[in-house]
């Protein structure tokens, strides 16, 4: 197996998303604001198998020791830096997550479920507990479960695919252009909203997802086995995200 070996297998688990009956009813604010809601653990698990890809393939501890490649090293630090210090509208420094808390803010989104968990998280309470014990949609808690099993348990080269194939270029054009229909409407409730997804397409959808699967193709390289593995865990995760889409849909009725 290979890079073409595994796209050919997940996509159509990706179509399932792409072409997902969600979209059809993201009608209104009121709606955008359930679809923040369940997409912010996206957001910020996304941002937790990050973290982990560089705890991996980079050295964070002291004294500091060469690890792996430095062209992994690279290619993992260039995505933490522009993921982890980003900047907003004005130039300043933030996270896309914060970034994201800051625009479901703005358009009066409920933050509770997700500020309750980072609260928890921040006194020092494991992150199993706080997903199975919090008061979460339950396809929040299959979704965010399953990364944190990926990040307990898998090899990092199948930690990479799902980051690479499995995440944050699913969200299709026509929702960008929703976005910008409804901003047109409710230009001060959606400003950052837009500006996040206007960064996401040149920064993620295009720089990142480079880097990412260049990322993959030197973990997994000729073994076909590791391939394999990666396949697998992208058809979960994919499973996983349409089964959080169609709890949003669910949700928007």
């Amino acid at each position: 197996m290979n890079y073409t070996t595994l796209q050919s297998a997940i996509e159509a688990e990706r179509n399932k998303i792409i072409h997902h009956p969600l979209y059809a009813h993201l009608q209104d604010l009121k709606d955008l604001q359930t679809f923040t809601q369940y997409h912010v653990f996206a957001v910020w698990d996304f941002m937790s198998l990050l973290k982990s890809l560089q705890r991996h393939l980079t050295c964070v501890a002291n004294p500091w020791l060469p690890v792996g490649s430095a062209n992994t090293r690279f290619l993992v630090n260039e995505i933490v830096t522009g993921e982890e210090s980003d900047v907003d509208q004005e130039g300043n420094r933030i996270s896309h997550f914060e970034l994201y808390i800051r625009a479901m803010q703005e358009m009066a989104a409920d933050t509770t479920g997700i500020s309750n968990v980072i609260g928890v998280l921040a006194a020092g309470k494991p992150v199993r507990d706080v997903i199975n014990n919090e008061p979460l949609p339950q396809a929040v808690k299959e979704f965010c479960g399953f990364t944190f099993d990926l990040i307990e348990n898998a090899p990092v080269h199948v930690q990479a695919a799902v980051f690479t194939f499995g995440r944050e270029d699913l969200i299709p054009d026509m929702f960008h252009e929703m976005v910008t229909r409804l901003s047109e409407k409710y230009p001060s409730e959606l400003t950052t909203f837009r500006y996040y997804l206007e960064r996401h397409i040149e920064v993620d959808g295009d720089h990142h997802s480079k880097l990412a699967l260049q990322m993959v193709e030197e973990l997994c390289g000729e073994d076909s086995q590791r391939w394999q593995e990666a396949t697998e865990a992208c058809v979960k995760a994919l499973t996983l995200r349409r089964k959080l889409w169609d709890a949003v849909a669910e949700s928007c009725k």
